[in-house]
């Protein structure tokens, strides 16, 4: 735990220097204007098609029946949609900055907090470009799965946290590392902070929950997996042999 929040509190120093402030602006600028259009353009015909999908669940059918479900199932569709308008807006701004804005953000802290960590490059932007399509696959077949359970009202505000925390990491982990760790290193610091990593994302999906300041998460969550990515690459190079030694 004192990992993660020492991660997350030199996030937050590293967030306050003016070469991340255009890198915190411009992906959710461009995700805003990007689901602000699709939002214009297909709303109804969205709303119509998720209440029409909705209506093949039993359990749908069942669950609207009821008080006070019931006063709201005619909105359903539109509700839903509000209620995903935020998350899309960060998922798409995650995804530009973990492809895009990811190498820059990792030299600057790389350079500033950790000047000795050698640099060995065994990351690709293939891989990252491929890490976080598979991210955002897994993501969407996990919210797929889960959907009848959003239904269940002592779920929703476990579903969202929990989903977003394992998108946030899945994506986040590989940049995070590409450009100071070799391929076998990464493996093996996400092979031994699997629970860590899946933390610092759920902690980054409550922030993101936070009205306006949410807007931020995309780059802190960022800054947050270099820093606590780093910091685990440091820790695994100065172990001594017999427990540092890589799996391949």
């Amino acid at each position: 735990m004192n990992a993660i929040l020492n991660a997350l509190a030199r996030a937050f120093v590293s967030l306050l220097h003016p070469k991340m402030l255009w890198l915190m602006v411009w992906p959710v600028i461009v995700a805003l204007v990007l689901w602000v259009t699709l939002a214009v353009l297909y709303w109804g015909e969205a709303a119509q098609w998720i209440a029409a999908q909705l209506h093949h669940w039993p359990a749908y059918d069942w669950a609207v029946s009821v008080w006070p479900l019931k006063l709201v199932a005619a909105w359903f569709g539109w509700i839903l949609l509000l209620l995903l308008f935020v998350p899309a807006v960060l998922i798409t701004a995650v995804m530009i900055i973990s492809i895009v804005s990811m190498p820059a953000m990792v030299a600057h802290v790389g350079g500033r907090d950790y000047p000795g960590l050698v640099r060995r490059k065994g990351g690709t932007f293939a891989g990252s470009f491929w890490n976080a399509f598979a991210a955002l696959m897994l993501f969407a077949l996990l919210f797929a799965v889960s959907l009848p359970l959003w239904l269940v009202p002592l779920l929703w505000p476990v579903l969202p946290i929990a989903l977003f925390g394992y998108f946030n990491q899945r994506v986040f982990r590989y940049d995070a590392l590409a450009e100071h760790a070799t391929a076998a290193e990464i493996a093996e610091i996400v092979h031994r902070h699997r629970g860590g990593l899946f933390l610092l994302g759920v902690a980054l999906a409550l922030v993101g929950h936070i009205p306006v300041l949410g807007l931020l998460m995309p780059v802190y969550g960022g800054l947050a997996f270099i820093h606590y990515g780093l910091e685990r690459l440091g820790e695994l190079r100065s172990a001594p042999i017999e427990g540092a030694a890589v799996r391949v």
